[in-house]
């Protein structure tokens, strides 16, 4: 059995304990508190890309990993959006943000699905998914962020990648449910 308090275990519970820290964060008065809230984000995200190697490279790959890093994914991604749009409730930014979250919402239910048929496999995170989460993340954390940095318009360029992300999003939605579509017609009726 697999010890729980294993390094990938414990990065996906430090993503997990952020969440508090960034909607904390994001509503201090103080000109830095923004500033905060995007980095502590993007170590979140930063922090995601190394828990499922680790797991791999040490052996350390668990049932309670496998739950808690999506779980954790979604949850931060959701919060991030969810202050993102009442800070600015723009209908472009409350519809990149309905998109993205309806999107992981259908997704995990598709493969908790193909599980349940034995076909999770053809639902499996691909090259494009993976892109996809770059661009969110430095797109999300740029949102918060919300600042200038060396006369780089950091908000501009973070709205445009988490548009590129909400459209990747939807690409690979529909990349998935193909992947599913036979199984999906084949189960319909029971």
């Amino acid at each position: 059995m697999t010890h729980p308090y294993t390094i990938p275990n414990l990065l996906t519970a430090l993503r997990i304990a952020l969440i508090p820290a960034i909607v904390l964060f994001f509503y201090l008065p103080f000109t830095w508190s923004d500033m905060a809230c995007g980095l502590m984000f993007a170590l979140a995200g930063i922090t995601d890309s190394f828990d499922g190697y680790l797991a791999r490279k040490l052996g350390q790959v668990s049932p309670l990993g496998a739950f808690l890093d999506p779980v954790a994914d979604k949850l931060i991604v959701a919060t991030a959006l969810v202050l993102i749009v009442s800070r600015d409730p723009s209908w472009y930014v409350t519809l990149m943000a309905v998109v993205i979250i309806g999107r992981e919402i259908a997704i995990s239910a598709l493969r908790e699905w193909m599980a349940e048929i034995g076909a999770r496999r053809k639902v499996a995170v691909s090259s494009m998914g993976k892109f996809k989460t770059i661009l969110q993340v430095v797109g999300l954390s740029m949102l918060l962020f919300r600042q200038d940095l060396l006369f780089i318009p950091i908000y501009a360029l973070g709205l445009i990648l988490t548009a590129i992300a909400a459209v990747l999003t939807l690409w690979s939605m529909a990349v998935y449910l193909r992947a599913a579509w036979p199984d999906l017609a084949a189960h319909r009726h029971t």
